[in-house]
Order: C-alpha cells, then structure tokens, then sequence
C-alpha cells in the first residue's frame, strides 16, 4: 500500500510510540488522524494542520470514535487506508498483593476496557468506514496494526492485568484477519520489548530493576528507539501487502525471565 496521499489513524499518538507512527505517516506524505484522550501531544503537530486532524477521544467510547472517524472523513475524504492502535494504560499489581489482598477487580477492568475493548471499539468502527471505500491495488482497503507486547508471551510479575489485556490483543489477530480478508482489509500486531518512551521511564525508575531488564536484551543491549526502529516496523507493514495475520515481535532477542 502507498503510504503518500491516503489517510492513516493512530490512536495514542500524542506521546510514546504513537508519536512517531504519526510523525512518520507524515513525513512519507501521508495525512494523519492523531486520537488521544489527552490533548498534549497536539503542540507536536503545530503547523501541519493541512495534513493532520489531532482529535481528542476515548478509544472506549462508540460515540467519540464515530466522530473521530467522520471528522477524518470530512477533512481527507473517504480515504482511511489504514489505523494504528497505540493509545493504552500500563496496569501493575499482582494478583495478591504484599498486604495479603487480592488485586482491586476495578483495577482489572479499566486495564482491559482500555487496552483490549478499546482497541476492539477503534478496529471494528475503522473497518465498517474501510470497506465502503473504494478498494485499492490488487482490492485491498486497509490494514490494521495493533499494539500488543511482549509482555502477552513474557508477562512480568505485578503484569497479570497488562498480560492479559496484551495477549488479548494479539490473539485478535488472525480471527480478525479472517473476519475481515474478504473486504481486503488486512491485520497485523506488533508486539514491542523495551522500547525508549515515557511511559518505560516511569516505570523503570528503579536502577535495580532496570538493570535487570537490560540484562536480558541480546542484542543490541539497550532499550528500542521509537524514532527508526518501531516506527520503521509500522511503516513495513502498511506498505508491504503480503504482511497479513501475524504477530511481531520487535525486541532485539529478550526473552524476559523472572525479575
């Protein structure tokens, strides 16, 4: 698929990951659709508006998303070629905590209402607005990315709510795939290691444990760039039509063992 000229959705795309997806869709010319719950990240698109709409949304909520699409549609015409799904929560706590009680179901729910509904919600209405277009090349219409991690294969201690939520993700995929091959819509996951963002500074603030982690990155031993390395990944699986159905891992060899 051309990424230059067709219109790309990427939700969380005001900081981390889903800022560079965006900020890369846009440099190879294409137009961008930035959905995030905060309104943070629109400073980081100041002076493209001809080419970006940033709309602040709940990838919960039918209602938001269902404008945010329209929106898209309004500004870019009916051109949505593609979606990334990076907007989500990191939830830690384990099952029973150090205090003896069990982890707070709400806790659970909001993780996977976010992180697994959320992005269920963003790909299902996507996908309706995909196959009213008009198909493309060898009648393809659109590819979804999703994010998983690799924490749904290697989930950590205190990650039994990520785990899930993650591995929920994932295992949407080639169902999805199937659901949705016959409109020639196609569907990938990546799935991330330690990745340079802020939300792995926050949660790797302790030296101990951060060490640790490096520890088990074969190579090269560092945490992944957004910029050049993820982003690069992303913009592989749009243009290459062959890429249908599978999971990626993006994580320089960790297998991640017990902290």
């Amino acid at each position: 698929m051309q990424i230059k000229g067709n219109t790309f959705i990427v939700t969380g795309g005001g900081s981390g990951l889903g800022l560079s997806a965006a900020q890369e869709l846009l440099r190879l010319g294409a137009n961008v659709v930035v959905i995030d719950l905060k309104n943070d990240g629109k400073s980081f698109f100041k002076g493209q508006e001809k080419n970006v709409l940033f709309v602040q949304a709940d990838v919960t909520s039918e209602e938001e998303i269902s404008k945010a699409i329209q929106q898209a549609v309004e500004k870019f015409g009916e051109n949505i070629r593609g979606v990334v799904n990076c907007g989500g929560v990191f939830i830690v706590g384990k099952i029973i905590g150090s205090n003896g009680k069990p982890l707070d179901l709400n806790t659970f729910k909001f993780g996977i209402n976010v992180n697994l509904v959320g992005t269920f919600n963003v790909c299902r209405l996507v996908a309706a607005q995909m196959v009213k277009q008009k198909p493309l090349e060898e009648g393809e219409r659109g590819v979804i990315v999703n994010i998983s991690s690799i924490a749904y294969q290697d989930g950590q201690v205190g990650q039994v709510t990520y785990s899930a939520t993650k591995g929920g993700v994932a295992s949407m995929t080639l169902p999805m795939t199937r659901d949705l091959s016959r409109f020639g819509i196609r569907v990938v996951a990546i799935a991330p290691g330690l990745f340079e963002t802020p939300m792995a500074s926050t949660n790797n603030s302790n030296d101990r444990v951060y060490q640790k982690l490096l520890n088990q990155i074969e190579f090269p031993g560092r945490f992944g760039k957004a910029d050049g390395e993820f982003n690069k990944l992303v913009i592989h699986l749009i243009e290459n039509t062959y890429m249908n159905g599978e999971i990626i891992r993006i994580d320089a060899g960790t297998k991640l063992g017990k902290l």
